[in-house]
């Protein structure tokens, strides 16, 4: 095991991945029990976590003969603000301390109605309901089964991988010429790395900085190596990320299936997943027949007036799934042997489908913010692995301390690239085809060793090369820096978490807001990014509907034309908390392409020395503008 890799010998660095997994586990378990046990359904609800007094407006059978239950309010036309999306686990129960009458996951979300896909399809709802969101333990069972299976010796195929990965080997690049590559418009960088990794025969690394073209770089590499004839299981930590990659290959001509819940899955991609390829076999009629009967099923239950008609119907309902399922078993195998690239999250890929499936090629996108263990789950069904990501943007979020310090944040990606093998394993893409120079220069310094470039077609972009968008001091400066020092906009305690928001920015971010919408920004070409949820909430309050408003990690991997961070730390004592989590602040001043607009306290930010650092860059190089300028007091 080499010394440089610092993960000990095998079973010693297993043992201690299962330590930190139940930490973290632990940790996760007690904040979502010490929320439901201290906060009233009042507090629960305006958290967004929680909605009461919901009634069954239909049941509907779900893509795979799922059943989904239609929810909607008892009392009004419209569901009250909530923070439930689309793949969140919850529980529906008749009470607050009752056992859960059923639990599923959010399929849809609209105005006026919530879709849940039931995990018991025979479950019996009450006429009202109130719907909890839940953690999950399906995935800590994956990733300790993942840890378990790292820890067996590998079968002769998957070794000399699994002992690269592991720094008991050095990692092996053949010769390569450089191919032909399908995309014309690749810049040298990213050939380079697609050259690179198609020569790795174990492991490679492609490392891209915001706005690199790391995603068109991996579309390439994968048209490469479907080229030489090779399957491709493809994964990312999250359904976002998996989806995007999925959407990339299927507009490029590329057979794809995406494994998962379909309720997790966005609907751009909702077609290329296994349960709807399904439907749209050859066999459809059938399917659709029986489908049919399936729902008028549901409608029987649902209108049954007593137990022994609810009963009869029931059992319809179990004979016509039944039926449903032996259709859809019989073509699934062949669906997923016929797709040249299988997508799933890399938690998702424990699905059984693929557990006696060795793919010549695993790429997993998103690399740096996975848990070193749930990239095991995929590693174990592949003999070559594609690593792509940046360490230098936000990695896996830890809950608990004690985990966070034992480095369990630290992700494959990085520990790999932070190796002796570095130069063999790795290579960055350099072009950036998202910011203003003005607006890159800081990250490119501070994070990417004066690497980067700006690409001509970005390096001096504004807003007013959109249609529509006027002339003016918002619309002609790519970066603008408001400094609150002095101005009396200190920081408030936002909740009991210790969450922090900051009224005084609010009202300066609408004043900037107001300004690029009368210029003729469009609203959804604009984001407002705040480190704190206290403060988004503030926000969206303050903000028209149409403007994203959320905190740093939800825009990663996006961009937006105009981009407004709000710092709000601002005290007297100097504490800036996680704004020295300086990867979030990567991502926070990555995501715009023509305008940003920073607010926070040069006062207080000067106290740590990097922020200081970024303080003295926007002085410089930034529209400088106290934000004494500003009336913003009837804001």
């Amino acid at each position: 095991m080499s010394a440089n890799d610092g993960i000990g010998s095998r079973p010693e660095f297993a043992a201690r991945q299962r330590e930190l997994l139940a930490l973290e586990q632990q940790a996760e378990r007690a904040a979502s029990e010490r929320l439901a046990r201290e906060r009233s359904d009042a507090e629960l609800v305006a958290r967004g976590t929680t909605l009461l007094r919901l009634e069954v407006r239909d049941l509907l059978p779900g893509i795979g003969g799922a059943l989904q239950a239609v929810l909607a309010s008892s009392r009004d036309a419209t569901l009250p603000a909530h923070r439930l999306g689309p793949g969140d686990l919850v529980a529906l129960r008749q009470n607050r301390d009752g056992e859960p009458a059923a639990t599923g996951v959010v399929a849809r979300v609209r105005r006026d109605s919530l879709t849940i896909t039931l995990d018991d399809e025979d479950a019996e709802l009450p006429t009202l309901v109130r719907l909890d969101r839940l953690a999950s333990d399906v995935t800590w069972q994956r990733l300790r089964g993942a840890i378990d299976e790292f820890e067996r010796d590998p079968d002769t195929e998957r070794r000399r991988l699994v002992e690269v990965l592991c720094g008991e080997r050095a990692p092996e690049v053949g010769r390569l010429g450089e191919p032909t590559f399908f995309d014309d418009a690749l810049d040298d960088s990213q050939r380079a790395a697609i050259t690179h990794a198609l020569a790795a025969e174990q492991v490679a690394l492609l490392h891209g900085p915001p706005g690199t073209g790391k995603t068109t770089a991996v579309v390439e590499f994968v048209r490469q190596v479907i080229a030489r004839g090779d399957r491709v299981l493809a994964c990312a930590p999250s359904n976002v990320a998996v989806d995007n990659l999925a959407e990339r290959l299927a507009a490029a001509g590329v057979r794809i299936v995406r494994l998962g819940h379909p309720a997790r899955v966005s609907d751009r991609v909702i077609r290329a997943t296994l349960a709807a390829q399904i439907d749209d076999a050859p066999e459809q009629k059938l399917l659709k027949t029986v489908r049919r009967e399936v729902e008028q099923g549901l409608r029987a239950v649902h209108r049954a007036t007593n137990r022994r008609d609810r009963a009869a119907a029931r059992n319809e309902v179990r004979a016509r799934r039944r039926e449903l399922r032996q259709l859809e078993s019989a073509i699934t195998r062949g669906i997923v042997d016929g797709a040249e690239v299988v997508l799933a999250t890399t938690t998702g890929a424990a699905d059984r489908l693929l557990q006696t499936t060795v793919f010549d090629q695993l790429v997993i996108d998103e690399a740096a913010q996975a848990l070193e263990a749930a990239c095991w789950i995929p590693l174990t069904r592949t003999r070559r692995v594609l690593l792509a990501g940046d360490h230098r943007q936000l990695g896996p979020t830890i809950l608990s301390d004690r985990a966070e310090r034992g480095g369990l944040g630290t992700t494959l990606f990085e520990r790999l690239i932070d190796s002796e093998h570095r130069e063999t394993f790795a290579r960055q893409l350099t072009m950036q085809y998202r910011m203003h120079q003005a607006i890159m220069s800081w990250p490119a310094h501070r994070f990417y060793g004066d690497t980067l470039r700006a690409a001509p077609a970005v390096a001096e972009h504004q807003l007013t090369d959109l249609p529509d968008v006027a002339a003016g001091e918002w619309t002609v400066t790519p970066l603008r820096f408001l400094d609150t020092a002095g101005c009396g906009h200190e920081e408030t305690p936002g909740d009991d978490d210790g969450s922090k928001a900051n009224p005084g920015e609010v009202a300066l971010v609408r004043h900037v807001v107001a300004e690029l919408l009368d210029a003729g920004v469009a609203a959804d070409a604009i984001a407002v990014l705040t480190p704190y949820n206290a403060q988004v909430q503030l926000l969206r309050r303050a903000l028209p509907e149409k403007i994203e408003i959320g905190t740093v990690d939800a825009l990663q991997g996006r961009e937006k034309e105009a981009t407004v961070v709000s710092l709000v730390r601002s005290n007297e004592n100097g504490e800036v908390g996680f704004l020295r989590e300086l990867r979030r602040l990567n991502v926070a001043l990555t995501r715009a392409r023509r305008h940003l607009t920073v607010i926070g306290d040069s006062a207080t930010l000067a106290n740590d020395p990097d922020l200081l650092g970024l303080v003295e860059h926007l002085q410089r190089h930034a529209d400088y503008r106290s934000a004494f300028e500003f009336d913003v007091s009837g804001a």
